[in-house]
């Protein structure tokens, strides 16, 4: 005679599908993620809600500065990348520059 066949095996083999699952052994950790300080044009444009086009007009106007990263071959990276910082010192001069609504009574 064989050994005999454990019932879960069975339900397996019967079933087409694994047995019980199992509960977890551990408690799941809570995984923490840092916001990156350095956005590309597609999040500095989600961020301020504007498009990327108007990203790029404030960089090519000098409004929003660039961060150039140096490459060890004396080059840039290429990548427009913007500090998030500079995104809310922006959003801060344009709402000092609001102008006030004039109202009439």
């Amino acid at each position: 005679m064989g050994a005999p066949e454990l019932p879960l095996a069975a339900a397996q083999c019967r079933l087409g599908r694994p047995g019980r699952p199992r509960k977890p052994t551990h408690e799941p950790v809570a995984v923490t993620t840092c916001p990156p300080r350095l956005l590309d044009v597609d999040a500095d444009a989600a961020y301020l809600g504007v498009s990327s086009w108007t990203i790029r007009d404030l960089d090519a106007a000098g409004v929003l500065p660039r961060v150039r990263v140096p490459l060890p071959n004396g080059g840039e990276l290429r990548r427009l990348l913007f500090d998030r910082a500079d995104l809310d010192r922006l959003i801060d001069v344009w709402k000092d520059q609001r102008p006030m609504l004039s109202g009439g009574a």
